[in-house]
Order: structure tokens, then C-alpha cells, then sequence
């Protein structure tokens, strides 16, 4: 009777010992799987609050005299050009990335464009998506053309080129604004603020093309990096046809390396390969392939 007697108290003992790591193990499953729906459920504002947080970051170090993080060394343009065969005068291409602040410069070399520099760009303004209206203080997103006629080197912001909002594609959806720029400084309302060292680099860049016979450059401005894992977390909603209509033309410069062919058909960007060696000169209009 002894012996059944310990052997059981023994097997309670047992249990007791390990119902507080189980209970705490779930418990901490709990947690971590509502903070997760919690996650998911508040992501664009967690997201926009973050990039609240890297706009004060980058304001501060620009209130400093800092330079920031990721600025290539502007002085150096001459053997930075040499280092990668390319040469001012030759044809530009630009991205922007709003979530990761940061704009592409690319230059054309034996009928391709190549990857020259990433540049920090110091503020842009809104939520990721795109602009919609005159005073929302959105960063216009979506395919853009930038003619010799869009540069003012008299600006308030040092130095700045009119990205050209709204294109035919805005337009089609009623949107409104004006002025959108890329500009130096660290100030936006709408507009991709690069700092004064950073848009002289890329002033001087962009007049020599458009001087050696680019009509004008094409600048794509996305949310974020259009990869498709990017896109692949985000829920549905309200921009999500819209990201993937964009993600078409980051997809096929990605290909080419060529700027694709743009146009707008009803509400609706178009986008093909673009052609050999095409430098991306030809404005974004309206027209529908097949149709006169």
C-alpha cells in the first residue's frame, strides 16, 4: 500500500511541477499571437508612425549639419563616374522609394541604364499611396517625365525639377496639385526634399543630360520596392490594384533595364518593354494600344 501510495504522489508531483512552464507557455503563445493580430490589424499605422520616427531622424541630423547616412561621397563625382564606364551628358533614369527614403539615379551606357547612386532623400510628406488632391499633402507616386522646362535653378529649395503632377493617369482620376518637386533642403509638402549637397550632384547630372539631346527623363516613384514578397504582405485595400499596376513597370526596367514604354488608357497606366536603347525621352499620354 506504501509503494501504490508514493508512486502516486509521486505522479501528481510531476504534474504539478510541469503545469506552471505549460501554463506559462501558453501564456506566452497568447501574447505573441495576439500582438501579432494587433500587428495586422494596425500595420499602416505602425508603419506611418515609423516613418514618422526616420523623418525626425534625419531632420535632426540635417538641423546639425550632418550629412546622412547613405550620401555617396559628393565630392568624388568625377571617379565615381569612372568607376562604373559612365559619363556626364549620358542619359538618366530615375526611382524613388518613399517607405525606404531613397532615389535612384541611373545613367545609359552602351544602350542600358546602370546603376550609378542611391541617394537619402531628407523628407518627403503623407502616408504611403498616392497623391490625390491639392493640400492632402501627399508624394505623388506613379510614372513621370521631366523636361528641360521642369528645372528651375531659381527655386526656394536651392535647386528643383516639376515632376509633372498630374499625369495623364491623375488626370483621369480627377486628381489635383501642383508643383511637385524634387528639390534640396529638408522641408515637404508633397515634394522629395534632398538636401543641398545631394541636388546639386544630381542637378548637374540631369542638365548635362537633357543638354547632350535626352528629351526629357523618366522618374518612377513607388511606395516601396515593388517585389513581389513586399507586396505579398500587405493586406487588400484601397491602393492594392494601383501597387500592382506600378509593380508592371518596376518589373520590366528590372528586366531591360531600359525605361518601359508608358500611357494611359481610360483609367489606366499601359506599360510595354521599352524599345533598344531607349532612353525613356517619350512623354506619358493618353492612348490605347489599337486604337487610332
Amino acid at each position: 500500500m506504501s509503494t501504490g501510495i508514493i508512486a502516486g504522489s509521486g505522479s501528481s508531483g510531476g504534474r504539478k511541477r510541469g503545469s506552471g512552464p505549460f501554463r506559462l507557455f501558453l501564456l506566452l503563445c497568447t501574447v505573441i499571437v495576439a500582438a501579432l493580430a494587433l500587428w495586422w490589424i494596425f500595420r499602416e499605422d505602425f508603419e506611418h508612425e515609423a516613418i514618422r520616427w526616420e523623418r525626425s531622424q534625419r531632420y535632426a541630423l540635417y538641423a546639425a549639419g550632418l550629412t546622412l547616412s547613405g550620401t555617396p561621397d559628393l565630392g568624388k563625382l568625377g571617379e565615381r563616374l569612372a568607376a562604373r564606364g559612365l559619363k556626364t551628358g549620358a542619359p538618366v533614369f530615375m526611382r524613388i522609394f518613399k517607405k525606404e527614403f531613397e532615389l535612384e539615379l541611373w545613367m545609359m551606357r552602351d544602350g542600358r541604364f546602370h546603376h550609378f547612386a542611391t541617394y537619402p532623400i531628407c523628407r518627403w510628406s503623407g502616408r504611403l499611396g498616392p497623391k490625390l488632391k491639392q493640400g492632402d499633402g501627399q508624394a505623388p507616386e506613379g510614372f513621370y517625365t521631366v523636361g528641360a522646362e521642369a528645372l528651375n535653378p531659381n527655386s526656394r529649395w536651392y535647386r528643383s525639377f516639376n515632376l509633372g503632377y498630374p499625369n495623364a493617369f491623375d488626370r483621369a482620376y480627377g486628381r489635383t496639385g501642383s508643383l511637385l518637386m524634387v528639390h534640396g533642403g529638408c522641408g515637404s509638402v508633397g515634394c522629395y526634399a534632398m538636401t543641398n549637397g545631394v541636388i546639386a550632384e544630381v542637378w548637374q547630372l540631369v542638365t548635362a543630360a537633357l543638354a547632350g539631346g535626352q528629351k526629357r527623363f523618366q522618374v518612377q516613384a513607388f511606395p516601396f520596392r515593388m517585389t513581389e514578397a513586399s507586396l505579398a504582405t500587405r493586406p487588400e485595400g484601397e491602393n492594392t490594384a494601383f501597387w500592382r499596376s506600378l509593380k508592371a513597370g518596376y518589373d520590366l526596367f528590372e528586366t531591360d533595364r531600359v525605361p518601359p514604354r508608358v500611357s494611359v488608357c481610360g483609367k489606366s497606366y499601359v506599360l510595354a518593354p521599352g524599345a533598344p536603347a531607349s532612353d525613356g525621352s517619350a512623354p506619358i499620354e493618353s492612348g490605347c494600344p489599337g486604337k487610332g
